[in-house]
């Protein structure tokens, strides 16, 4: 609901999304470089897709989980980026609050989903290193499609509840959103009740989701640092370079994540430009850099984007 002029609750119809406050002039611009970003992202994780499902010496658990991460990236990108080129292009600032809702659904959803990717990824890795006998019955194709289910399932039933506890808000004081999407944290700010209930399920779903996963992932790279360090020094070079695509994915996703959310906690200006920047980039980054990022530390993927495109490579590294 929203309260009019006369202070009495009506139904909130929509929200005004202001992209990026301060640089109206120069929103316009600034969409050609963020608008090939995006595409770059979409072709560079479409890329990596398909030559995973076309090459079936990729067919491994590693590829497969990167084939989801590379999926998830799209989508969220998806989620909020053309929405984001329709604000600086043609000042489309108006959200309907339905449209809202859903957008918010599939940024936080989404991106639980990606965060219990890079834990299953890590998990392979850990088995891969630590118990490398096993690798090949423990994580079978099937076990590998029934955890990509589980991320999904995860993802949306944390999520589900949101849609709840943002209609049951009264909103007021002023329907324009600090971002150039709609998120979580900055919605509820607009309510003029109480929005205790709407931080705690916030804190809990920070804490079972991203919280958990973070620790997790730290505790299997402390593992395979263990396993690693007590082998040769041309092995653990070997098993190093395995790792350093999946910690790179880890710290592109979580920091600005982890970032965005104690800016939008503990932060004190609600019109700065930190929030806003850090919510672009952590939508964006990480589906320009994971491929890039694949692509180049990746041996596999390399050859075979060399293939894709008919570059000829001399190269010898592992």
């Amino acid at each position: 609901t929203m309260v009019d002029p006369n202070g009495n609750e009506s139904s909130a119809t929509y929200f005004i999304l202001i992209g990026l406050p301060g640089l109206e002039k120069a929103q316009f611009w600034l969409a050609f470089p963020l608008c090939s970003l995006y595409l770059i992202a979409v072709l560079g994780n479409l890329t990596v897709i398909y030559i995973v499902r076309t090459e079936h010496s990729l067919h491994e658990p590693m590829y497969i989980f990167l084939c989801m991460l590379s999926g998830l990236d799209i989508l969220i990108s998806t989620s909020s980026m053309p929405r984001m080129m329709a604000i600086f292009w043609f000042n489309s600032t108006t959200i309907q609050f339905d449209a809202c809702l859903l957008q918010m659904f599939a940024i936080h959803s989404l991106s639980g989903m990606e965060s219990t990717v890079l834990l299953a990824m890590a998990f392979d890795r850990y088995v891969a290193i630590c118990h490398p006998l096993h690798h090949a019955t423990v994580l079978t194709l099937p076990r590998v499609t029934k955890i990509g289910m589980a991320a999904v399932v995860r993802g949306t039933a944390l999520m589900a509840p949101l849609p709840i506890f943002i209609k049951r808000l009264p909103f007021c004081r002023s329907n324009i959103l600090s971002h150039s999407y709609c998120l979580h944290q900055d919605v509820m700010k607009l309510a003029c009740a109480d929005i205790r209930v709407n931080i705690i399920y916030g804190l809990i779903v920070i804490i079972s989701a991203i919280g958990l996963d973070s620790l997790l992932i730290s505790l299997s790279y402390l593992l395979i640092l263990k396993t690693v360090l007590g082998l040769t020094r041309e092995a653990q070079a070997k098993a190093f370079g395995t790792c350093v695509s999946h910690v790179c994915a880890v710290f592109i996703f979580y920091v600005p994540f982890i970032g965005l959310s104690m800016v939008h906690r503990f932060g004190k200006q609600h019109d700065s430009l930190l929030p806003i920047i850090m919510a672009n980039t952590y939508l964006l980054v990480p589906p320009v850099l994971n491929p890039i990022v694949y692509g180049v530390k990746t041996k596999e993927i390399r050859q075979h984007i060399f293939r894709l495109f008919h570059v000829t490579t001399h190269t010898s590294d592992p």
